[in-house]
């Protein structure tokens, strides 16, 4: 494994990832083990197996690391529109199974014209979004019909359509889907065929609303952030101010040219730190929006995530630099004070 990273060791990792001459794209199963093995032992559900150019297949990394591990989940990441939806059901199905229904999905329309282009995909955005609602349309027909299926869309037909290999889960029958996005398509297709609309994290005051309309279509909202926990709120400062990059080089927003999240990205003033006193933007416009980060001591953290619970949020996607001291230190200081909080308030309303 080498010797431990410092933050900014680990996040030019992460940065430099889209570059020719970076590991990312190599399967590591060692890494990958080791990184799950901690995972489950901070008390984390799930871990997030993203999907780009720039990265092994995300379906086949959760089966290998699904039949490494007993407990942890994952979240698969995919693009509608790449392959037809019928062989993607068989895949995740397959997938399913082999790995005790420890798979969610997360489905992304795409951020970058190049690379979607680069995949033979040539829809402009809100098309791709429209293209997604029969995908999963489609995906939904056949998790929940045991008979056969006909559809006919837009862009997708599927006539007598029969897979015998099932969904395969201790406590359901269809994969949670997460959609990811903050345009208008995407608030649609996720009330219309998700189970949670994944989004960065935001103010409680201003997610609020965002929480509200999800409640009403009967999903939940799930929050992509970093994390930097320290004992201080002045020594999280510290690491955050050390992580910027020394000029525009390590930029990677302009990649996610097809992106609202990263639209609003370039819209932030690069001098704008702060949306509240633990919620940190000085990375994103550099890096873009999913570099938002919480931060504080292990105190304000807790505090922070009740918050968020208490205007319905109750799932995190959450990254940190080194990656696995984050997590380790995120479940060893920061989750036992969200949990004793709950169960403190559990006791007062029994």
């Amino acid at each position: 494994m080498g010797a431990p990273q410092t933050p900014r060791e680990a996040a030019r990792y992460r940065i430099h990832s889209t570059s020719n001459s970076s590991p990312a794209p190599r399967p590591d199963m060692e890494g990958w083990e080791y990184f799950a093995r901690h995972a489950e032992a901070a008390g984390i559900d799930s871990i997030l197996i993203s999907f780009s150019r720039y990265e092994p297949d995300p379906l086949i990394v959760s089966c290998a690391l699904g039949r490494a591990t007993t407990k942890l989940k994952f979240i698969a990441a995919y693009r509608t529109g790449l392959i037809e939806p019928t062989i993607f059901i068989q895949q995740v199905n397959t997938l399913s199974a082999l790995i005790d229904g420890r798979l969610s999905l997360n489905i992304v329309a795409g951020s970058s014209k190049e690379e979607q282009r680069g995949y033979g995909d040539f829809l402009a955005h809100d098309e791709r979004y429209a293209r997604a609602e029969e995908f999963l349309a489609v995906c939904h027909l056949f998790w929940r019909n045991k008979d056969e299926v006909n559809f006919n869309g837009k862009y997708y037909r599927v006539e007598k359509g029969k897979l015998h290999t099932p969904f395969v889960a201790p406590d359901r029958s269809v994969p949670e889907i997460y959609i990811s996005g903050h345009s208008e398509p995407s608030a649609r297709l996720a009330c219309s065929q998700g189970s949670s609309w994944l989004r960065v994290v935001d103010t409680p005051e201003r997610l609020q609303p965002v929480v509200a309309r999800a409640q009403a279509c009967g999903i939940a909202v799930c929050l992509r952030m970093c994390l930097v926990c320290r004992p201080t709120r002045a020594e999280a400062i510290r690491v955050v101010e050390d992580l910027l990059p020394h000029d525009n080089a390590e930029s990677t927003v302009e990649l996610k040219d097809d992106s609202q999240m990263y639209q609003e990205a370039k819209a932030v003033a690069s001098d704008a730190y702060w949306l509240s006193d633990s919620i940190w933007i000085g990375f994103v416009p550099h890096y873009g929006p999913v570099w938002t980060t919480l931060l504080g001591s292990p105190k304000d953290l807790a505090e922070a995530f009740l918050a968020y619970k208490q205007i319905g949020v109750t799932e995190f996607i959450i990254s940190g630099w080194p990656e696995v001291d984050e997590m380790v230190n995120f479940g060893r200081e920061v989750l036992p004070l969200v949990r004793e909080a709950e169960r403190r308030d559990q006791d007062t309303l029994l």
